[in-house]
């Protein structure tokens, strides 16, 4: 594991004028409403898990977090035009999707070691329609690890036409939902009991998150077997 996170100069400097940037940028062409700020902690480290429909959730957050938070984004990002300019000059954290890499991994305990926020989508991929897919249990690993509070963030509007109805001068809405800090608890047992468990820690934080949402946005977690209601 990395001693101590440290992010370059180079890089501070290209958030000090890209988060204020695209928070110009975000009012400019859409109706942004923040929500539950008093929510995020104000020292320490933590996860925020969102819910991940398009690519504009994290440009969303990252612009209008109170602090500037690592991130983690799926590799293949690095590899587009545009895409990946503007990761690799934030210094977003590559991660392959469905392997474990105990580099990134370490990275990531890194980061919360050193007191700063992580923000991480747990669905893996976006949907690209409104709809929350089935959490993965990777954040349950790694939130055992790091024994950090997890901030569960709804964001709606964030649908993949939304540049394009923005910059048709339509001003879509689009909202950031922060809820309140959850601590999860411990995972136990072992093989498939462990298993069960990290689901259980990734579902709840996604049940947090679908409160948090429109109806239409919870796709799976608006089902009785995970909302602790009956089915008429």
């Amino acid at each position: 594991m990395p001693d101590v996170y440290k992010l370059p100069v180079h890089t501070r400097a290209v958030r000090a004028v890209f988060r204020p940037l695209f928070r110009l940028i975000f009012r400019a062409l859409s109706q942004a409403n923040i929500q539950g700020l008093h929510h995020v902690p104000t020292q320490g480290a933590y996860l925020i898990a969102i819910n991940h429909v398009s690519l504009y959730e994290a440009p969303f957050i990252l612009a209008f977090w109170p602090v500037a938070p690592e991130a983690v984004g799926a590799s293949d990002l690095w590899n587009r035009p545009g895409q990946s300019m503007l990761v690799r000059l934030y210094g977003g954290i590559p991660l392959n999707r469905g392997q474990y890499d105990r580099q990134v991994v370490d990275v990531m305990l890194a980061v919360f070691n050193a007191g700063r926020p992580l923000l991480l989508a747990p669905e893996g991929q976006r949907s690209h329609k409104p709809g929350m897919r089935r959490g993965l249990p990777g954040l349950a690993y790694l939130i055992d690890q790091a024994g950090v509070p997890v901030v569960p963030v709804g964001i709606s509007g964030a649908t993949d036409d939304f540049l394009a109805r923005a910059l048709r001068g339509k001003r879509p809405p689009i909202c950031m939902h922060i809820g309140e800090p959850l601590l999860l608890p411990p995972i136990t047992g072992k093989g498939a009991q462990r298993r069960a468990a990290r689901q259980r820690n990734v579902d709840q934080v996604m049940l947090h998150i679908a409160k948090l949402l429109p109806e239409e946005y919870r796709g799976v977690y608006a089902s009785s077997e995970f909302n602790g209601t009956e089915t008429p």
